[in-house]
């Protein structure tokens, strides 16, 4: 048992249970960890990661009011959290007030202020004209690096960390974690992450959770992947080398290599000399491209260079200009746009507009007029396909990360509209979610359905994607066939 002094935070016997559910979701569960120590959460969506990080900060109950019990709790003095969502922890409109209000709070005096603002900014690698820039024209990574040093001017002796790089681009992942692992050499990290990789040397712990949030393995990497791959598997956590695995068994390229075969030759979707436009700027410029039935393509490119533009321009979310048809119809309005085209936001939250998941997937057949027995023939179906039956009569604002974005998914394909356009669908996702969605996106291809994704992942691209674009500075500046 150690001691006070040794102590950064703990709990013991922790016991919670969410409004409206029948299960606790800990159930006695108890851990302590050790001032400077690096510890790494693991488990499936859903599992309660992200909250027992709330626990442990003191936000819940003290600013989430969920029901909780617990023996004994020693909250950290100074802390910081980063949030999954970015947009969950800003105070203020701009970039420079939201980093002077945490220093204020310090005490820092105004005159000090810009010289720190710049260096904050500097460590996370957020590159702006200045720093006086409305939050709300970023894109979600360089949010999620403003989030990032908005915690490290409060100068915290624990850094919370829920999945901090999950929006961001890889060379942003990079930068992101060269400083984390500047400034925690002598503070506590407790992180929840997917993206594992190239950074388990950082972690001296890893705690893995079961799907019910009880604790299966405490120890450190080297014993951890080895000792525990069956249940890792079984229950679909990210470990080192399970895409190979995937790969090996279920052998996506496989599906790749037939795929052009079907492809009609019309476009499905046209765009020449299109622009979406935020005031009198153009933030993306496609000066001509197609897409046809049954295509896959993989928008790639840096955090802030029009990725997400594109696909709210081709809903027309944002104003345009230009050329920009379906099934050779100019697309003027969003309501048009919609009818041809789903869309998956990249914050899920954007889009939930009913009480339960049941009833989000339906929304939409249901303001069709669709009979019930088919809405929940077609709900049943995506609700088994993506994992969500546990959840089905929740609030979609109780769900996880991971399942808010399966949510958000299952309610834009229910429709079968011909195209798909998909932020990021897969951050926040375990292993067994993220193969099951690119198994039930890959079935959508292959009866025609065209899909534009924007990711991170170059494996997604690699083993799925039938055509990857690359957007540079607010252009497409490259597409390339990657059929075999």
């Amino acid at each position: 048992m150690m001691s006070a002094p040794e102590m950064a935070t703990s709990v013991s016997n922790l016991r919670l249970k969410f409004s409206g559910e029948d299960a606790l979701l800990f159930k006695g569960v108890s851990l302590a960890f050790r001032k400077g120590e690096k510890v790494l959460l693991l488990g499936p969506s859903g599992c309660g990661k992200s909250t027992f990080l709330q626990v442990l900060s003191g936000l819940i109950p003290g600013s989430i009011e969920v029901p909780m019990i617990a023996d004994d709790i020693v909250i950290p003095e100074r802390w910081g959290y980063v949030f999954q969502d970015p947009d969950t922890q800003f105070c203020m409109p701009y970039v420079d007030e939201e980093l002077a209000f945490v220093l204020e709070n310090m005490q820092i005096s105004r005159e000090e202020m810009p010289t720190l603002i710049r260096r904050y900014l500097d460590q996370v690698g957020l590159n702006l004209q200045g720093s006086h820039v409305l939050i709300q024209t970023l894109s979600q990574g360089m949010k999620q690096r403003l989030a990032i040093a908005s915690v490290l001017a409060m100068a915290p002796d624990v850094l919370f960390l829920d999945e901090p790089t999950a929006l961001l681009d890889n060379q942003g992942t990079e930068q992101i974690w060269a400083t984390i692992r500047s400034i925690a050499q002598d503070k506590t990290l407790i992180v929840v992450e997917h993206k594992i990789e190239g950074v388990l040397d950082l972690f001296d712990r890893i705690v893995v959770f079961s799907p019910e949030g009880a604790v299966i393995a405490d120890g450190a990497p080297l014993q951890i992947f080895p000792q525990y791959r069956t249940e890792l598997k079984e229950y679909g956590i990210w470990y080192p080398g399970v895409w190979e695995d995937y790969i090996e068994h279920k052998t996506p390229r496989v599906l790749k290599d037939d795929r052009i075969a079907s492809v009609r030759s019309e476009p499905l979707l046209e765009m020449n000399g299109f622009r979406g436009k935020r005031g009198d700027a153009s933030v993306i410029e496609i000066e001509e491209a197609t897409v046809k039935p049954g295509q896959w393509i993989g928008i790639i490119g840096d955090n802030g260079a029009g990725k997400s533009s594109l696909l709210l321009s081709i809903m027309r979310l944002i104003k345009t200009e230009g050329i920009c048809k379906v099934n050779g119809l100019q697309l003027n309005r969003v309501e048009q746009a919609a009818e041809h085209i789903a869309f998956v936001f990249q914050n899920p939250e954007f889009q939930f507009v009913t009480h339960s998941v049941r009833n989000e997937i339906e929304y939409s057949l249901l303001i069709e007029g669709i009979s019930p027995a088919i809405r929940q023939a077609k709900s049943d179906e995506l609700i088994e396909g993506l994992h969500l039956q546990a959840v089905a009569s929740s609030h979609p604002y109780q769900l996880s990360m991971g399942q808010k974005r399966r949510l958000s998914v299952a309610s834009a394909m229910i429709r079968g509209q011909q195209v798909l356009l998909l932020d990021e669908p897969t951050f926040g996702l375990d292993a067994r979610n993220t193969f099951s969605l690119l198994e039930k996106l890959e079935q959508l291809r292959s009866e025609g359905t065209s899909i534009l994704m924007v990711t991170h992942d170059s494996r997604i691209v690699e083993h799925f994607c039938t055509e990857q674009w690359h957007i540079v500075d607010g252009r497409l500046t490259d597409a390339i066939n990657l059929s075999p």
